[in-house]
């Protein structure tokens, strides 16, 4: 049985692939910076000498890291309204990528805190700096340089699970792929175009990682 490659209906519908790509991105943009600052309140309390701030903060990590991303959508979708909580279907996938990336994020923060030397949280004392001005000015700069690296790959593996929203039929690429495959039986040719957008994109974010990566770099 032969096959013939034939893009011309994939191409007649690209703008809708490129739409949708556009609001992966949105999505994926977001969820890493909402998720970011949960990340760093939870990893606060994770290094928290207060068990009232770490034993929440080190469950809310447990749950959410051994949960599968696809439960937690449909859960959030689903779920929620049962509970009183409507989100839209965008709204609610946002939430759950913000949530999700958090706890993960709250990890890489927590590792990132540790390795700031404590001699920099007495250097700060000594200056006459609170312990907010200290986590503000001196911590938490040095703490995201440490993790930079880490914080970039996790944006790049958000973007991919933005592919996750077209359980809940959000527009973005991983949908609108499907939708052009249904109306043209176009299989092979839509998921190739489909799978070039996300590899180029991937690739794009991993290079703007690197340039920010070598731009913070300390002299040596």
């Amino acid at each position: 049985m032969s096959y013939t490659l034939n893009f011309a209906a994939v191409w007649r519908s690209f703008d809708l692939l490129l739409q949708g790509l556009a609001l992966s991105l949105g999505l994926a943009v977001i969820a890493i910076l909402a998720g970011s600052v949960l990340g760093l309140v939870t990893a606060f309390g994770l290094v928290s000498k207060s068990e009232v701030l770490r034993r929440p903060a080190g469950l809310y990590v447990t749950i959410i890291r051994n949960t599968p991303i696809l439960v937690l959508v449909l859960f959030s979708y689903f779920a929620l309204p049962q509970l009183g909580v409507r989100l839209g279907k965008i709204e609610s996938f946002v939430l759950t990528l913000a949530v999700y990336s958090g706890a993960y994020l709250a990890e890489v923060f927590r590792g990132g805190l540790i390795a700031v030397p404590p001699g920099q949280r007495e250097a700060g004392l000594a200056i006459g700096l609170t312990e907010m001005q200290i986590r503000t000015s001196i911590i938490i700069p040095l703490m995201l340089r440490n993790v930079l690296p880490s914080l970039g790959s996790t944006m790049i593996s958000l973007f991919k699970d933005t592919s996750l929203a077209a359980a809940i039929a959000v527009p973005e690429l991983t949908f609108e792929a499907r939708k052009i495959n249904v109306e043209t039986f176009r299989v092979i040719e839509t998921w190739i175009v489909a799978s070039c957008l996300y590899v180029a994109t991937c690739s794009l974010l991993a290079a703007l990682m690197r340039a920010v990566e070598r731009r913070l770099a300390v002299p040596r």
